[in-house]
């Protein structure tokens, strides 16, 4: 739980404050001394009776009752010290920044629970232990440094590593943003950073909080509740960013699928950030850069002017914009040629508009205005100016500071020169900018905001999902592993899923039958081992009867064979389905292209079932294969809503079949007629 007397404490003691500011509780003294604080400071230290001119207690039992317990102290003594505090002087709130407990050893995860029982016994607050503190505008109960400068239209800062808030606190120094708190949750015995979100939730409000929040997670102990609060107040217009660290464990995994080898437990969180609409950042620089462009008027669209006088940085801002599939337009015509006449001689005015290292304050100012107010096209401005050494900085950084004033399309500042132009660039944060010292960086993280989806809606419906034989399927299952093809068949009926036609049978004559009935070619394919085309057991384009009973035989004889499956030969472009059950955050659901897509270049897009419509077109269109299925080189695409039905239904079917743990539909094939599931494997366990 949180509570009033953790964010804004009438009264804090400093449990193991000293005199020595080079040690945690000496630290802790002088940065809440610095920082103002303005209620009652107290301090406990059996050897001094004054700390840094705050009055210190010999024992804890000899302070009047207080609201928060800041701790610094050795943690065999800490459980004493908590259950006095709790007990007897009415402490409500708890920041053990103390370390040597579960993150170490048994016997310190023993310490903890004491700790915890007392502190919930008693209806409190607790923060960490093994954390850095928490900081926000009414206090900064913290032994670390920098402090950065807070303020209410700054960011929230949620943070499971100590040491790794104070690296992303100085990225975003660098960059002039602002806090309104910053906490360290530690071990998160009581609360972690979905708990401190749940809070911002449950409490927000939009006339006084932030609406920024800043997330640094290790581990998602609790997705459904990230997701529902993340969620939400993204939805009361809130915006999110986060690092989730450790996502590389797909690698170690063995996988009997396509799926299996290519979803992990990372897949889950890129899945559930996509729901929630969080947008994910893999770097310090990327998450503080997502920071800065939510604090700045929100992007409306797609299209990027930039403004320059450096040619080199503008090109690689494009190239970063157009990976990220944004877009630079050319921008040509009358209006662009009457620009052209207001630069100096060799400007140019295509996009990127170049004003030459030799243009004034004057021309930068007339470049925003087209930008602003002729270029319909374009719905943001991005400048880069440095110094040059041929003007007065400060007066082109003045102009770019009235237009971001007046203007109502978004204009982002790189001003790349902060070691020969220092004092200009600290001028412009100070009148309440931030600055994207690289060009690259802001483009990525331009991307990452602009390419986020919003919150799903919560609510979704059946789609013509049979729930009812669904379950009646399931139940009547065997116990685990891959089901035989007529047992997919009927789960993916019930799923209204469309099916190729085919035949199952361990007899040449049945097969043969039904191939003539059905017209050649046709398709074979063995039933039993899970690799069909490992051990020789697909067979395409059969187009005579000798053909398909000599496939029959040889496919019979192979090992672990249980029969055959004979399919029409369908022609289309092959697209890519699947599903992995992940423990806590449910199914993850993959669609891509097939083929070489999936198996190879492994171009998938992740989502959490169950799907909304709008979240399944955000999967299909952030493929990289995207232009394949919308028609690229006069070549027709594919039927893109009747893809996205299957998906949704696949993820429905999920929801209520938790049994099944990895699933394939590779491929799905589009022909003319339309979307079928050619093949499926489905593993469950019970």
């Amino acid at each position: 739980m949180i509570n009033r007397e953790l964010i804004d404490p009438q009264s804090i003691v400093v449990v193991g404050g000293s005199n020595n500011v080079h040690k945690p509780g000496g630290f802790l003294v002088r940065n809440l001394l610095d920082g103002k604080y303005k209620g009652d400071l107290l301090v406990v230290n059996p050897r001094e009776t004054n700390v840094q001119g705050v009055k210190s207690y010999t024992h804890v039992r000899d302070i009047p009752e207080v609201e928060l317990a800041i701790i610094a102290v050795p943690a065999a003594i800490c459980p004493e010290v908590v259950d006095i505090l709790a007990k007897e002087k009415g402490v409500k709130a708890f920041i053990i920044i103390s370390a040597g407990f579960g993150e170490e050893t048994k016997e310190g995860a023993v310490l903890e629970e004491q700790i915890l029982k007392s502190i919930n016994d008693a209806g409190a607050s607790l923060i960490g232990p093994n954390c850095i503190g928490v900081m926000n505008m009414n206090y900064q109960g913290v032994f670390t440094r920098p402090i950065p400068e807070f303020s209410s239209e700054g960011v929230d800062f949620i943070s499971s590593s100590g040491a790794t808030a104070l690296y992303i606190i100085e990225s975003a120094l660098t960059k002039g943003l602002k806090f309104s708190s910053v906490w360290s949750v530690g071990n998160s015995k009581q609360n972690g950073v979905e708990d401190v979100l749940e809070y911002m939730d449950r409490n927000f409000d939009p006339a006084t909080d932030s609406k920024y929040k800043m997330l640094y997670i290790e581990s998602v102990r609790d997705p459904d509740k990230l997701l529902l609060h993340a969620s939400s107040l993204i939805r009361k217009g809130c915006r999110i960013a986060a690092i989730k660290a450790g996502s590389s464990d797909s690698g170690k995994r063995a996988a009997s699928s396509h799926t299996g080898a290519i979803a992990s437990s990372d897949s889950a969180v890129e899945a559930l950030f996509r729901k929630a609409g969080i947008v994910r950042c893999f770097s310090r620089e990327e998450l503080t850069t997502v920071a800065c462009i939510f604090t700045m008027k929100e992007v409306k669209g797609r299209n990027c002017a930039i403004v320059t006088h450096a040619g080199g940085p503008a090109v690689m801002l494009a190239d970063a914009l157009s990976k990220g599939r944004l877009n630079v337009p050319n921008l040509e015509g009358p209006i662009a040629a009457e620009l052209k006449t207001k630069l100096l001689p060799g400007a140019a005015v295509g996009n990127p508009i170049d004003i030459i290292g030799t243009g004034t304050p004057e021309h930068l100012a007339t470049a925003i205005d087209y930008c602003e107010n002729r270029f319909d096209e374009v719905d943001m401005i991005i400048v880069i100016f440095g110094s040059t050494g041929l003007m007065k900085l400060y007066d082109a950084y003045e102009v770019l500071h009235k237009k971001m004033e007046e203007g109502k399309k978004p204009i982002f500042p790189i001003l790349p020169s902060i070691v020969t132009a220092g004092p200009e660039v600290k001028n412009f944060i100070k009148k309440g900018h931030v600055n994207f010292s690289d060009e690259v960086t802001l483009g990525v993280g331009l991307s990452l905001v602009i390419n986020t989806p919003k919150p799903a809606n919560a609510d979704f419906q059946l789609f013509g999902v049979n729930v009812a034989e669904v379950r009646r399927i399931v139940d009547n299952l065997p116990s685990g592993g891959y089901l035989n093809p007529v047992d997919v068949r009927k789960l993916l009926k019930a799923a209204n899923i469309p099916l190729v036609e085919e035949f199952v049978s361990a007899d040449k004559e049945e097969l043969l039958a039904f191939a003539k009935e059905i017209g050649f070619p046709v398709v074979a394919k063995v039933v039993g081992p899970v690799h069909k085309s490992d051990v020789g057991g697909v067979s395409l384009n059969i187009n005579t009867e000798e053909h398909l009973l000599f496939e029959i035989e040889r496919m019979m004889s192979l090992p672990e064979v249980t029969g055959v499956l004979v399919q029409p030969m369908l022609k289309g472009q092959e697209l890519f389905l699947g599903a992995k059950y992940e423990e806590r955050f449910g199914h993850v659901v993959l669609c891509g292209l097939g083929g070489i897509f999936v198996e190879v270049l492994k171009d998938v897009s992740y989502g959490l079932s169950p799907l909304s419509y709008d979240e399944t077109y955000s999967m299909i269109r952030s493929l990289r294969g995207y232009p394949i299925i919308k028609g690229t080189r006069g070549q027709k695409g594919i039927d893109e809503q009747k893809y996205a039905d299957i998906i949704v239904r696949l993820s429905i079917l999920l929801r209520f079949a938790t049994e099944i743990k990895e699933m394939d539909i590779n491929p799905v094939l589009a022909t003319e007629k339309g979307l079928y599931a050619v093949d499926a494997r489905i593993r469950i366990e019970k």
